[in-house]
């Protein structure tokens, strides 16, 4: 009964037969009829016109993203438990050839524009500071809150008068879609966001991330960093029919809504054990190693945070007998 992560859950059915559609002669790279459609059909999900590349991972849609905003000598203003600053290895370093991460607060893992503000009225404007050219958020965070619209539009409001670039880390984009209602467009671009990883992996895709730009402009540049990075595979259509195999019918709302329910069972269940509200497909549980040894032993799978913390994720494919099961086993404690 597994709920360490929703990255090990299975490719959803749809996506296994869109593999099998894409597996046919066609021509390399994205120069396939799958990959030429993407912008088009994100642009229709997302009622602007964008232009839309293939990845492999959410590192590199973060990574490609942050290259595309902020050059060498600049900085991203970030959350300090932001995935893109605790869990990426150096990698936005990395690819953005130096860019210095610019750590702000707030709780949950979430921003507003007074944190932001902070961090950047703190900065001397001259050469021996590195001056921030970015904001990234993300959007479920590492703990599970989502932004609703008009938070994001506040940032979005900010970097704007700041000059800013604006990235969303949507790793769990579809979940904070599901959990606010809200419309795809105005929680990204009506809200200022300039690039958005679209993730699709931890939501019932396999091996492909959608890195979604707004502003058109940034694409070209990133194609050649893509290529650069090695991340242009020579048979792109398999990723590019993953993609469109989760727009079809919905699938990416449809598994969101699922890993979502199943994590609200979960928090009803821990009730004031709770770390962080559950908005997404995260519970936050507040447990003793005893315990933590306890849920173990009657076969619960999860991530041990933080010192007398448990992170338990539900995934579109989560087992609702497991999930009762552990519901019951958390009321025990």
């Amino acid at each position: 009964m597994r709920f360490f992560s929703d990255n090990a859950a299975a490719a959803h059915p749809q996506v296994l037969a869109a593999l099998a559609s894409a597996n046919t002669l066609d021509t390399a790279y994205d120069g396939d009829r799958w990959s030429k459609s993407l912008d088009a059909r994100f642009g229709d999900l997302f009622e602007t016109e964008v232009r839309v590349l293939w990845v492999p991972t959410g590192t590199a849609a973060n990574c490609l993203a942050l290259a595309a905003l902020c050059p060498p000598y600049g900085g991203v203003v970030c959350h300090r438990d932001a995935h893109i600053q605790n869990d990426e290895g150096g990698a936005p370093e990395f690819y953005t050839h130096g860019a210095k991460l610019l750590l702000a607060d707030g709780p949950a893992a979430k921003l507003d524009p007074a944190a932001i503000e902070a961090v950047v009225d703190a900065i001397a404007n001259d050469v021996h500071r590195v001056q921030p050219h970015a904001i990234s958020i993300t959007n479920a965070t590492e703990y599970g809150a989502v932004y609703t619209p008009d938070q994001v539009a506040a940032i979005g409001a900010l970097a704007k008068a700041r000059g800013l670039g604006f990235h969303m880390d949507g790793a769990r984009f579809a979940n904070a879609v599901v959990a606010t209602g809200a419309s795809v467009a105005d929680l990204t671009w009506r809200a200022g966001v300039d690039a958005l990883s679209f993730g699709f992996v931890k939501n019932g895709g396999m091996d492909a991330e959608a890195l979604v730009f707004f502003r058109r402009d940034l694409a070209d540049a990133t194609l050649r960093r893509r290529k650069r990075a090695g991340l242009l595979l020579s048979k792109g259509r398999y990723l590019a029919a993953q993609l469109l195999a989760m727009l079809d019918g919905d699938v990416w709302l449809d598994c969101a809504r699922s890993a979502n329910e199943g994590a609200a069972v979960l928090a009803a269940a821990a009730g004031e054990r709770l770390v962080h509200p559950v908005e997404a497909n995260e519970v936050f549980l507040r447990v003793t190693s005893d315990e933590a040894a306890a849920l173990r032993a009657q076969g619960f799978d999860f991530y041990d945070w933080a010192p007398g913390e448990a992170r338990l994720v539900t995934a579109w494919d989560s087992d609702r007998t497991a999930i009762d099961t552990l519901a019951a086993a958390i009321r025990a404690l």
